[in-house]
């Protein structure tokens, strides 16, 4: 296990455009005894209702969408380039019928109850403040929904307030 330390917050220097879109992230959420962790590349950070925030996307289908509409906490873990292969694993199976942390050789560890990656170099740790439901009706650019919702398997927007930075 690692020792992970809180990060002030507004120390963070990070590019909010290659953060998530280019090195990817892994969303995270369960307890210490079951969690499922997934590759995300859609979303953001920023203030929101007088709080800084993390917001993602989640599709219907997945399997941590469960873990995170039934719980109140989510974590948003950074890796190093070194654990890209995992990352790729953790975008294309599910964890639902599989021991996903280990096929991807991550280990799941917990701070203040919620489940992240012990392999992350910085941690979001995050207190679900909204889910909305992405409508085909909320699109005024039809064209997104045809080029990214043929299937109809539409996302979800989850909002966390960021209640601690953590990195090692």
């Amino acid at each position: 296990m690692h020792t992970f330390q809180p990060y002030p917050i507004d120390m963070l220097d990070i590019n909010p455009f290659t953060k998530l879109s280019k090195e990817w992230a892994l969303v995270t959420a369960g307890d210490k005894e079951k969690s499922n962790t997934m590759t995300v590349s859609w979303g953001g950070t920023g203030v929101l209702w007088g709080k800084n925030v993390v917001f993602i996307f989640i599709r219907e289908s997945r399997y941590t969408k469960d873990f995170i509409d039934n719980g109140e906490f989510f974590s948003l873990s950074f890796l190093s380039e070194k654990y890209r292969d995992a990352l790729k694993y953790c975008g294309a199976h599910s964890g639902r019928g599989e021991d996903k942390w280990s096929k991807a050789g991550l280990s799941p560890a917990t701070r203040h109850g919620i489940p992240y990656p012990d392999e992350a170099n910085l941690v979001f740790l995050c207190r679900k403040m909204a889910a909305v439901p992405i409508e085909e009706a909320s699109f005024t650019d039809k064209a997104i929904m045809r080029q990214w919702y043929g299937d109809h398997d539409m996302h979800t927007m989850y909002v966390g307030e960021i209640i601690e930075v953590a990195a090692r």
